[in-house]
């Protein structure tokens, strides 16, 4: 007797309670959800940026893009999340140790920790927030990230279409250097200078009348560590706390046009 038709004889005798074992949790629900990008208070960023997420049950495709970073440098970006946290972007009044900036540990209350790390290739977790060698490089002080098959919790995917999920990305010049230095510490590295730590650009997820993908499909981002003098110093430390602890110019005219319905 075939395989399939044991099965089939099989079935009718489970309980409803053995059924639902088999199937497994529910997945979490489609739909898609934007956000704008705004330079977070205190940080100095003049740029901004948009971004949009599809969810398909547990698996999202990831698209944002931003200007006015610092060129030439790897941004950490993630999504953040906290069942605890406020699930906002920070305000001026999360500057909670008066210095005149707003760390990333500052900022987790607001937007929780990390949850989804967008590198450019491998692993999404937040085991890969420390992976600078896989975020963007901000080439000309802009970022267009797009990258598919990004594998989350069904809590995380529910999450980002409630409207409680966060797109941050990291890395500011406080002093206009060009680089990542000043003699501030990372308050999640001493080893390294705040500003390659510190949150840039911060955006909420809400969810979002278009349903369609965007028509061409979505290749990964690329990315790499040009304009760091170490990147082996940034691998090695600051971003590793990231998870624990948590356009204009250029921009509009990238707009995607959906996908016609089939």
């Amino acid at each position: 007797m075939k395989a399939r038709t044991r099965t089939a004889l099989v079935a009718p005798a489970l309980t409803l309670a053995g059924l639902l074992a088999v199937a497994g949790p529910a997945s979490a629900a489609d739909g898609t959800a934007q956000g704008d990008l705004d330079p977070v208070p205190l940080n100095g960023v003049e740029g901004g940026g948009d971004a949009m997420v599809w969810v398909d049950g547990t698996t999202l495709t990831v698209e944002f893009a931003a200007d006015g970073l610092l060129a030439g440098s790897p941004h950490a970006a993630h999504l953040h999340y906290g069942e605890d946290a406020k699930n906002q972007c920070p305000v001026e009044g999360d500057d909670t140790d008066g210095s005149g900036t707003i760390t990333t540990s500052e900022g987790v209350p607001s937007y929780g920790s990390v949850q989804v790390s967008l590198t450019t290739e491998g692993d999404t977790s937040a085991d890969s927030a420390l992976a600078v060698d896989r975020f963007d490089t901000a080439d000309g002080g802009q970022i267009d990230y797009q990258r598919d098959s990004v594998e989350v919790s069904p809590e995380i995917a529910d999450e980002i279409l409630a409207g409680d999920v966060a797109l941050v990305v990291h890395g500011v010049d406080h002093d206009g250097s060009g680089a990542y230095d000043g003699d501030t510490e990372s308050d999640l590295d001493p080893s390294l200078p705040a500003e390659a730590t510190d949150p840039a650009l911060c955006g909420m997820l809400t969810a979002s009348q278009m349903d369609e993908m965007p028509t061409g499909g979505v290749q990964t981002g690329t990315g790499g560590t040009a304009g760091i003098e170490n990147p082996g110093l940034l691998a090695g430390g600051g971003f590793a706390l990231l998870a624990g602890a948590g356009l204009t110019t250029g921009l509009l005219t990238r707009r995607r046009t959906a996908r016609q319905d089939s």
